[in-house]
């Protein structure tokens, strides 16, 4: 039995019986909390060392309803090779899978954020070499909570790893690790927009919630509960991905609240490798804290919105690919490159299907990079880039200002 399999068992195990004991303190919440991250991590004898470098690449979220492979997308290969040879290749899947375990809408039927999509839409992304997901969104509930064991038995099915959402409590904010190592991990979640019925509980499958308490401060027990699976996948020598799935805008959706900045740090102080951030369509500024990179918003990889045409500016259209190499749990180097979705989109089936991707070339790279490069001089001096070398000088070295 190897090192992930027995924590990821003993989290599970650990986080019922948790749940179940009487309450001894305000709430199970606050005793699952309390409890967890003090007395109940195990701790690897010794981390496991990379024998080389481990390569992730991190894509915006992916608001996938139908398979771009069969509406005329040309730029799948270019995405392959981009991607091929990665370790670990992450996006969020802010979809809902039907299938015979779905319940009925959450939303109205003709709704225009109704996220629904068969099982092709995930085949889709695997194609192109996502092979970790996150499921901890405010559309994981769009098909109640059978839609929640719906998209889960379709990721099983195909033996992918995701993280953020479960059965119960427990599954829904246990850390996932790559299927086949255990060098790379994932431990996710949702915090706004998650309506009543969606967040998993110790009985209900659903999403794992860090929610917001009367004062606006997310919960501290959510939040220790997050930050103990950052400690126990950290314990096994994994790069671990800590991910957030906000809803909580700023007035300007472009700028990061300063409790995200703060979960972030925290997430890498537990001993996470790097942080993402998801939610808002369109970028955010990257800070660096730690040697880690903390990406606060890649925004969109995939984005088949079908509000109007105006519901969004230029920015919902634009994105990032983020490869890192990680040496012994730290990221010892960040590429980006930007990418361009299609506004415009093509017809299918009598739909319209926009925000697919293309790498972006010439001045629209300049533009991306640019913007941010500008948001991320908001969050403070700790960030550099540079453009990259030939033959690939659309992308840009991310580093911490100095280096």
């Amino acid at each position: 039995m190897t090192l992930r399999f027995f924590c990821s068992l003993l989290y599970d195990g650990v986080m019922e019986v948790l749940m179940t004991l009487p309450i001894m303190f305000h709430s199970r919440r606050q005793f699952l909390g309390a409890g967890i991250s003090v007395a109940f991590l195990p701790v690897a004898a010794s981390a496991m060392k990379s024998k080389r470098p481990v390569r992730i690449s991190l894509l915006g979220q992916s608001l996938i309803k139908t398979d771009i492979r069969a509406i005329g997308w040309q730029h799948g290969a270019t995405f392959r090779k981009l991607l091929r040879g990665q370790d670990a290749v992450f996006t969020d899947l802010e979809t809902v899978i039907s299938g015979p375990l779905a319940g009925t809408s959450t939303r109205p039927a003709n709704s225009e954020v109704l996220h629904v999509g068969d099982p092709s839409v995930i085949d889709c992304l695997t194609s192109l070499g996502v092979n970790l997901f996150a499921t901890s969104n405010n559309h994981a509930w769009d098909l109640n909570t059978g839609g929640i064991m719906s998209t889960i038995q379709a990721l099983d099915e195909r033996g992918l790893s995701f993280a953020g959402t479960g059965r119960n409590l427990a599954a829904a904010s246990r850390p996932a690790f790559l299927k086949g190592s255990g060098s790379v991990a994932l431990v996710a979640a949702a915090s706004g927009a998650i309506r009543d019925g969606a967040a998993a509980t110790i009985t209900r499958p659903g999403v794992n919630e860090l929610a917001r308490g009367p004062d606006g401060a997310l919960t501290p027990s959510d939040v220790e509960r997050y930050l103990a699976a950052i400690r126990l996948a950290a314990s096994t020598g994994a790069g671990v991905i800590a991910y957030l799935h906000n809803h909580h805008w700023e007035k300007q959706k472009s700028d990061t609240p300063m409790w995200q900045r703060a979960l972030a740090k925290a997430a890498i102080d537990a001993g996470a490798c790097t942080f993402v951030a998801h939610g808002v369509p369109e970028l955010q500024g990257i800070e660096y804290y730690k040697d880690a990179p903390l990406f606060h918003g890649l925004s969109s990889f995939i984005f088949q919105s079908e509000k109007a045409d105006d519901a969004y500016g230029p920015e919902a259209w634009q994105s990032l690919v983020a490869d890192l190499q990680i040496e012994n749990g730290r990221v010892t180097q960040a590429k980006l490159w930007p990418v361009q979705l299609d506004y415009s989109g093509l017809i299918y089936n009598g739909r319209r299907v926009r925000g697919s991707p293309a790498l972006a070339e010439g001045n629209g790279a300049e533009i991306i990079l640019g913007r941010v490069k500008m948001l991320s001089e908001r969050l403070g001096d700790t960030v550099s880039l540079k453009s990259m070398a030939r033959p690939r000088q659309n992308g840009a070295v991310l580093s911490m200002a100095g280096k």
